[in-house]
C-alpha cells in the first residue's frame, strides 16, 4: 500500500551520502530539494551547502535544484552554488523530475534524487522512477502544512522501517 511512498534509503542528513561511492556506481546527476533538505527552511546557501556543490561538480556530477517554492527563493539560494534549478516545480507531478534530467543530460538508470518530505519529493521520485534517498529534515521548523503531513510521515517510514526489518 505505502510502496510508491518508501524511499529507497533513509539517512539522517544529506551530507552523510557518499556520493564518491554514488558516482563510482555510475550516477551522474543529483536532483535536490532545497529547504530542510540542504539548509533550514528558507535559508540562504551556506558553506555546508556551497562545499558539497563544490565537491559534486569537481567528481564530475550535474545537479538540479527542483523546488516548489517560487523562483526568487530558488535563485537566492542557487546564486552561491550555480546548479541548473526548477522552480514552482509542483512536486509530486512528474514533469518537472523528467525536465530535471532533460536539463542535466542524464536518465533514470544514472540519476538519483534527494529530498526531505515523502508525500511531495519521494513520491514524485518515485513515480517518476529515481532513486531515492529521504534525509531527515534539518530543522524542526516548518510551515504548518508540512507540519501536519509530518505525522502521516512518520506511518509510512514506521511501516518503511518494518518491512526492513524482515
Amino acid at each position: 500500500m505505502f510502496k510508491q511512498l518508501y524511499p529507497g534509503e533513509y539517512i539522517d542528513s544529506t551530507y552523510h551520502i557518499d556520493f564518491d561511492q554514488l558516482y563510482r556506481e555510475g550516477y551522474r546527476g543529483v536532483i535536490f530539494d532545497i529547504d530542510n533538505t540542504l539548509v533550514p527552511h528558507g535559508a540562504p546557501a551556506d558553506e555546508r551547502a556551497t562545499a558539497l556543490f563544490s565537491h559534486l561538480k569537481e567528481l564530475g556530477f550535474s545537479c538540479c535544484l527542483l523546488s516548489n517554492n517560487d523562483e526568487p527563493r530558488v535563485k537566492m539560494f542557487n546564486d552561491a552554488v550555480h546548479v541548473n534549478y526548477i522552480f514552482d516545480a509542483h512536486k509530486p507531478s512528474m514533469k518537472n523530475y523528467q525536465k530535471a534530467m532533460e536539463i542535466m543530460g542524464t536518465n533514470l538508470q544514472n540519476t538519483l534524487f534527494v529530498g526531505d518530505q515523502i508525500f511531495t519529493d519521494v513520491y514524485g521520485a518515485n513515480r517518476t522512477g529515481l532513486r531515492t534517498i529521504l534525509v531527515q529534515p534539518i530543522h524542526p521548523k516548518e510551515e504548518i502544512q508540512i507540519v501536519l503531513k509530518r505525522y502521516l510521515e512518520k506511518i509510512v517510514l514506521y511501516f518503511y522501517q518494518r518491512q526492513l526489518r524482515k
